[in-house]
């Protein structure tokens, strides 16, 4: 578990998110790119652009469970995502993350 980013070689551009699979979160998202339906517009426009080969996927950060209670693992994931979202601030030109605030004004689900 912990926290990955999704790298566009040629544009520079990140996606940041957080798994408590890291390898089944790089696998999950590889198939929604691969078959044109990731969530992310933005990150799934540059793909069909691009192409796969023009895509990292890295482990930017991950938490040792045993180090942690397990009652904390979400919460600390959580933190941590928080961290590199405002370290990389990968949003704009920078990236394909929508920044919280922005999140929350667009939600019609409130």
């Amino acid at each position: 578990m912990g926290v990955y980013q999704i790298k566009n070689t040629i544009t520079g551009k990140l996606f940041v998110g957080s798994s408590m699979d890291l390898p089944g979160k790089f696998n999950s998202n590889r198939f929604q790119l691969n078959v044109n339906s990731h969530r992310n517009k933005a990150l799934q426009e540059d793909w069909n652009l691009y192409g796969s080969d023009a895509f990292t996927f890295e482990v930017l950060e991950s938490i040792n469970p045993e180090k942690i209670v397990k009652d904390n693992w979400r919460k600390a994931v959580a933190e941590l995502e928080e961290k590199w979202l405002n370290t990389l601030q990968p949003y704009g030109e920078k990236g394909y993350n929508t920044p919280a605030k922005q999140l929350v004004a667009n939600d019609t689900t409130l």
